[in-house]
């Protein structure tokens, strides 16, 4: 992976790669409570970035994502393709307003 991709580019590759999975443009990264989502959909935010150190610096950092795959099929075959990800695992599975949610933690 490339350590000196900028957070942008990084968000711009994810975006790219779930309308591939989604086949739509149902990707929100980031997303405002005022969106308005259509699904199935997929939401991602960045939640950590892990610093490796040697001799004081950062040498290495990995960036971690949850993927939060929604739909009304409760077998969603995009939370299968997610899953399928490099570095991706599943953490949890729930129901909220008749939408089935599957949350993945991802580095990327």
């Amino acid at each position: 992976m490339d350590q000196l991709k900028s957070l942008e580019q990084r968000s711009q590759e994810l975006q790219s790669a779930f309308e591939a999975i989604l086949e739509s443009r149902n990707v929100y990264y980031n997303p405002p409570a005022s969106v308005r989502m259509s699904y199935p959909a997929i939401v991602f935010t960045r939640s950590k970035i892990e610093n490796m150190f040697a001799n004081n610096y950062v040498y290495r950092q990995n960036h971690r994502y949850e993927v939060t795959v929604t739909d009304e099929d409760p077998d969603c075959k995009y939370a299968l393709e997610v899953s399928r990800l490099p570095m991706c695992t599943h953490d949890r599975a729930f129901v909220s307003e008749n939408l089935y949610h599957n949350v993945f933690t991802l580095y990327y």
